[in-house]
């Protein structure tokens, strides 16, 4: 009995150390990093603040290489700096391993659906979403409707910009007024209704405060959940709450689309007042079903999320664009007047306005707008991937379950890619630069990726574009940007949701026509 016994627990070590040695085996494979420390993972993750983790992944990339593993608590991160590998990762024929999402531990703490586009896995509801946003809101046809309503923000701004510009106190924060503005639009998209200006506001304060709410005090629940939602309750009663402020705003607008659409059917008028659009992607929202349980509609929490993503999608990420552009064009006054004179020769001094037929047809506007997507991409990571299965990229396991994150500013500032790349240079994308032809979707090769790249690329690329491409033009041929005494213009960068400037942008503003 006592032989059979030490046989037994001989046969368990035995098989426990061929376990060993097959895990240390993989990890062999997985990509280098610092070392990491059991339940707690890396000691310089927890030494970091998350705002703090593009420096310290810069600094991982110098000792490491291009690919560096993290170990977050329990979670296993990979970080991927080398464009080739990333057009491997999330373009080559594998990509459809690595196109899912990372569950979100914040939003299952706190109840919130994960049927939206950025969360869902890729999948049949995803799917679904994805093209009902594309093909009813998105699409060239449906982008031309929106055109009196980008004409009436590009007056707002116009107005927010002069008056932030007049009397004797310091210049206005020109991001206030870009994120106003887009707030402005993006509502009016979401719910049809060009709302007033408190109730826009209200909006605007409502999500920010979520957003920065959600990147900055709720991390914590990356560390085991399970654990962190008792230790820090408070931190998700604020979240909750935040929550349902959003729900108090939308819901009202989500209703009253409901009752328009019904009042249409019945025969009745389409629309109830001049403030009302016809069509809104709510609108389009109220009419899904998802034949994967039941054929149900959406509910309206499930709606209010998908609002949430809409208007964060459309507004932060175009206004800090803005922001970045207009400051690099006060920095550098020959590349304003360049594409001033460009503005003035496409449209003519009568026009009154610069159009979006007429955008289409400036290339050292693109220019301008492609450099500075390139040099200050709103985003410093895409969104992160999870692989599906175990993968392999340049040589490295990529294991089922890893979350995947990719280094968006690093590959559009690669000087091994790029001249000068810290250097603001149109002239780049022009005839003969270094930058003609780029695939902006990465299909044949990635060398800048402010949307993304792959199967879950950013849906809103072409609006996006037409909106940085119509407010820039639209700005510079109004007021000449200097810089204001005082007020110079650096670019030193803060990490909100995304990447904005450390030092707000104040500039002079000097009125272009009487």
């Amino acid at each position: 009995m006592e032989q059979s016994s030490w046989l037994v627990l001989a046969g368990a070590l035995v098989l426990s150390l061929l376990a060993l040695r097959r895990r240390h085996a993989r990890n062999r494979r997985l990509p280098p990093g610092p070392p990491a420390v059991p339940l707690f993972g890396n000691l310089l993750w927890l030494r970091n603040s998350a705002s703090d983790v593009e420096p310290l992944l810069l600094r991982l990339f110098k000792r490491y290489g291009p690919v560096v593993t993290l170990r977050m608590g329990s979670r296993l991160a990979i970080f991927v700096s080398d464009r080739r590998l990333a057009h491997a990762a999330l373009v080559g024929p594998g990509a459809v391993t690595i196109s899912n999402r990372p569950k979100s531990a914040t939003n299952t703490l706190l109840g919130v659906s994960g049927n939206i586009i950025t969360n869902a896995d890729y999948g049949p509801v995803w799917r679904l979403l994805r093209r009902n946003l594309v093909a009813e809101t998105l699409h060239p046809s449906r982008v031309r409707l929106f055109a009196p309503a980008r004409a009436w923000v590009r007056g707002v701004l116009l107005d927010k910009l002069r008056a932030g510009s007049e009397g004797e106190a310091a210049p206005g924060d020109a991001m206030e007024a870009f994120r106003y503005t887009m707030f402005c639009l993006l509502v009016l998209m979401c719910f049809g209704e060009r709302l007033d200006e408190p109730a826009v506001r209200a909006i605007e304060d409502s999500e920010r405060e979520w957003l920065l709410y959600i990147s900055r005090q709720m991390t914590v629940f990356f560390f085991f959940p399970s654990i962190t939602k008792h230790v820090f309750r408070g931190r998700l009663e604020t979240a909750r709450a935040l929550r349902r402020r959003q729900a108090e705003l939308f819901v009202p607008l989500i209703n009253a689309r409901r009752e328009l659409k019904r009042r249409g059917k019945e025969g009745g008028q389409a629309a109830a007042s001049e403030t009302t659009f016809q069509h809104s992607y709510v609108d389009t929202l109220l009419d899904i079903t998802l034949p994967e349980e039941g054929h149900r509609p959406l509910t309206d929490d499930e709606i209010v999320t998908l609002c949430s993503e809409f208007l964060t999608a459309g507004t932060d990420t175009t206004s800090t664009g803005l922001q970045w552009i207009m400051a690099e064009l006060v920095k550098n006054p020959a590349v304003q007047e360049k594409l001033h004179a460009e503005i003035e020769a496409t449209c003519g001094a009568d026009a009154e306005e610069v159009s979006e037929e007429a955008v289409h047809r400036m290339p050292y506007l693109k220019a301008v707008i492609l450099e500075g997507l390139r040099k200050h991409p709103p985003g410093h990571f895409v969104l992160p991937h999870k692989a599906a299965e175990d993968m392999d990229v340049g040589g490295y396991l990529i294991p089922k379950g890893a979350t995947v994150n990719f280094m968006v500013a690093e590959m559009g500032r690669d000087g091994s890619e790029w001249e000068r790349p810290m250097e603001f240079a149109p002239e780049r994308f022009m005839e003969g630069g270094d930058g003609v032809g780029v695939d902006m979707t990465g299909t044949k090769g990635i060398r800048m990726m402010p949307f993304g790249v792959g199967r879950r690329i950013c849906a809103g690329l072409s609006i996006a574009m037409l909106h940085l491409e119509y407010f820039v033009a639209n700005m510079v041929r109004e007021f000449e940007w200097k810089e204001a005494p005082g007020h110079e213009v650096e670019f030193e960068e803060k990490r909100e949701f995304t990447t904005v400037m450390k030092k707000p942008l104040r500039p002079l503003l000097v009125p272009r026509r009487s």
